[in-house]
C-alpha cells in the first residue's frame, strides 16, 4: 500500500473522530451514526488482505481516548466488527444496496451490543434498546457515504 493511500485511510478515520465528538443537542446523542464503525466495515471489506482485526482494535483505542469511554470498549466491538466483515466481505460484495443496508445494521448492532456490554460492566448499563439507534443511523448512512468513498479510494488507487 502506497503512502498516500494510509494518509488517505487515516484521513477518513480523523474525520469519524471528530464527527464522534461534535457536540449535538441531548436529544440527538442518541442518534449519532457510528462513523468509525462504517470506515471499518468500509476498510476492512475493501482492502481485506491489509487491514483486519488488529486495526480495527487500535482504531477502537483511538476512540475511546477521544470519546473518553471505557478503554477497550470500542477496540472490543470494532475488533470484533472487523472480524465479522472479513469473514463475509466476499459475499456482502454481491449484496444489492438493500441487503448491504440490513448487513451494516446487523454489523453495526453487534458493534453497539458489545459496547454496552462493556459499558454495563463498567456500571454505566444504557436503558432499554436505545443503544440500538446508532445501527439504524449508520445503516441509513451506509448509501449515502460508501459512494464518495468508493469513487476516492478508485481515484487514488487504493485496492
Amino acid at each position: 500500500m502506497d503512502a498516500h493511500n494510509r494518509w488517505f485511510i487515516l484521513f477518513t478515520f480523523v474525520i469519524a473522530l471528530l464527527l464522534a465528538v461534535m457536540p449535538l443537542p441531548t436529544n440527538w446523542l442518541w442518534f449519532r451514526p457510528a462513523f468509525c464503525a462504517l470506515l471499518v466495515i468500509f476498510w476492512t471489506t475493501r482492502m481485506p488482505q491489509e487491514l483486519g482485526v488488529g486495526f480495527a482494535w487500535m482504531v477502537g483505542l483511538a476512540e475511546d481516548l477521544v470519546t473518553g469511554a471505557t478503554l477497550g470498549a470500542h477496540a472490543l466491538a470494532l475488533a470484533v466488527l472487523a472480524y465479522f466483515s472479513l469473514l463475509t466481505y466476499r459475499r456482502t460484495r454481491a449484496f444489492n444496496p438493500g441487503q448491504q443496508l440490513m448487513w451494516v445494521f446487523v454489523l453495526v448492532g453487534i458493534n453497539q451490543l458489545l459496547g454496552n456490554w462493556v459499558h454495563s460492566l463498567a456500571g454505566k448499563p444504557v436503558p432499554g434498546l436505545t443503544f440500538l439507534w446508532p445501527a439504524l443511523t449508520t445503516a441509513l448512512l451506509w448509501p449515502l457515504v460508501t459512494p464518495w468513498l468508493h469513487r476516492m479510494a478508485t481515484g487514488l488507487r487504493i485496492r
